[in-house]
């Protein structure tokens, strides 16, 4: 008698390996949900709205592409598998586009448009060729929901970690590499004010200067006709090579050359994400060669489109978790989106959000990290719940915080975030057993297309997010280019990095509540599955 088949097993390394997939994704993914729209109105110099419309026009794009190459990928066939080879073949490309995303080419605003829209239209369609095929993967290394959970807790340990790459590093390479060693001079007015002039070597296009500490703020000595000249913690404009530039500049005292800050930032952008790129690109080397592909759909199945897609609108714990997904991702979206903003903004120290979001990754982590023990002891869908509504709570305490309360913004950061890593946690595993669900009533298995949907709502959440805070910041008449705005833009800031997430998160665990796969449910399909896939090898060992 043929012995059973173990689809259920995976080694601590391979887990390893594949978490660092997720790393890699999470370069490129982090990068753009939390630096790109800041990117495109403060250093590029789009406008909120122009950027925040071209982030979710672009995701249009994504219904279509993410269905495609879940097609594509189940019907993929290579010695390497049907998954295993896109991560393989889209690592370059990958860390290429994104390389690019963040690169400022000298052209006129038309041509800043359309640059940005081409670039950014690749990057989300080279993303999906990517991370459909490896976020299927985790449903096909093994067959059972259990280790699945497992596997999905290693995955966003290395989402988190990469995430913690970019998001820790990134502003700090920034201002090592857009470091222009200017001259300054500075003269004392009186106790807390100072005449600054500033001088570069060479032409600076995007060239901002701030105190390190964030208090001061600046006015132009002498400003040209029409330009807006209100005090502001920090000014961008652009410098010609030797030519001396002066502010008058209040409210820090003992002010030294040493505290003040002039960084080109297209430069220091430009060149940190080269850096981060080819981590990406290594890491998803690491993830083809250390991943094994072991659950195949029936040997009985025919490749049949039509039947594919009408399982997949009949699938009712698929058609929850589209839903679901998109409501999370704009939370969490909105939530990394207004980082930027708040603290330099509103707490004036743009450094710092490195320190928060660090934290916030280290949360994640621990986050991840309890998925599968509370997943069994809770049960997913109501792990789910719980996650949903904790996190959103704690997160709208964030309207009560002023901008000297450090350690409540970082606390309430902190434990918001711990609940909102369980999200994608989850999410990612259950689509795995939404996969198993179709198989165990349908007797097919498209594991592909059910990834591809699920992955098309996450992003399509990224670019209602980014449109929803550009709309905000341009109801209230933020420029990224004209700091006279920002006072104006605080209360938009505010009610963006706390409640309005916060009812995203309400209505997403009250959706949740309609989701149909319990526990109990999950292992007789488990079980089932693994004795049809014993019987069908035991019959092809005997034919």
């Amino acid at each position: 008698m043929a012995d059973k088949i173990n689809t259920n097993k995976i080694s601590i390394r391979e887990k390893i390996g594949y978490a660092l997939g997720d790393g890699a994704a999470n370069i490129a993914w982090r990068g753009v949900s939390t630096f790109l729209l800041f990117f495109y109105t403060d250093v590029f110099g789009l406008t909120a709205a122009a950027a925040g419309l071209l982030l979710l026009v672009a995701r249009f794009s994504d219904g279509i592409s993410d269905v495609a190459m879940g097609i594509i990928g189940d019907r993929t066939k290579s010695k390497y598998g049907k998954f295993r080879p896109w991560v393989l073949w889209t690592a370059i490309p990958l860390a290429g586009i994104l390389s690019l995303l963040f690169t400022t080419p000298n052209i006129g605003m038309t041509g800043k448009i359309i640059y940005a829209y081409t670039t950014y239209i690749l990057f989300t369609l080279i993303y999906t060729a990517n991370n459909i095929p490896y976020g299927a993967l985790m449903a096909v290394m093994t067959g059972d929901n259990k280790e699945r959970t497992s596997l999905g807790s290693y995955r966003m340990v290395g989402a988190f970690g990469g995430g913690m790459i970019v998001q820790g590093a990134l502003l700090f390479l920034v201002a090592y590499f857009g470091n222009v060693n200017p001259t300054i001079d500075i003269d004392k007015i009186s106790d807390e004010k100072y005449q600054v002039s500033v001088s570069s070597p060479q032409d600076v296009e995007n060239a901002n200067i701030k105190t390190k500490d964030g208090v001061a703020t600046f006015v132009w000595e002498s400003a040209e006709s029409g330009i807006k000249n209100e005090p502001s913690p920090y000014i961008s404009f652009s410098m010609d090579a030797d030519k001396p530039y002066s502010f008058i500049v209040s409210g820090e005292s003992d002010l030294s050359s040493e505290k003040i800050t002039l960084i080109n930032q297209k430069k220091g952008y430009s060149y940190s994400i080269y850096v981060l790129s080819a981590f990406l690109a290594l890491f998803m080397f690491i993830t083809f060669a250390s991943t094994r592909e072991r659950v195949s759909p029936p040997k009985t199945q025919k490749s049949n489109l039509k039947r594919d897609l009408s399982d997949l609108i009949k699938n009712k714990p698929w058609l929850v978790l589209l839903a679901v997904g998109l409501l999370w991702t704009i939370y969490n979206s909105i939530k990394q989106g207004m980082v930027m903003y708040y603290f330099t903004l509103y707490l004036n120290d743009q450094l710092l959000a490195s320190s928060f979001l660090v934290g916030l990754m280290i949360a994640s982590i621990a986050g991840a990290v309890a998925t599968a023990p509370l997943g069994k002891l809770l049960g997913k869908r109501r792990l789910f719940i719980y996650a949903l509504l904790f996190s959103g709570g704690v997160n709208a305490l964030f309207a009560f915080c002023g901008p000297q309360d450090i350690g409540a913004i970082f606390t309430i950061g902190i434990v918001s975030e711990f609940g909102a890593a369980i999200f994608p946690t989850l999410f990612f595993t259950m689509l795995g057993d939404a996969a198993d669900y179709s198989e165990f009533k349908n007797g097919r298995r498209a594991t592909g297309l059910i990834y591809s949907a699920g992955s098309f709502v996450t992003k399509f959440g990224g670019g209602l997010a980014a449109a929803i805070i550009g709309a905000v910041l341009a109801a209230f008449h933020y420029d990224g280019m004209d700091s006279s705005t920002i006072q104006g833009a605080l209360p938009a800031i505010k009610m963006l990095m706390s409640w309005v997430p916060a009812l995203v998160a309400l209505l997403a665990a009250i959706v949740m509540v309609i989701y149909p796969l319990t526990q109990t449910k999950m292992n007789e399909i488990t079980l089932e599955l693994e004795e049809r896939r014993n019987k069908e090898l035991e019959t092809s060992n005997i034919g």
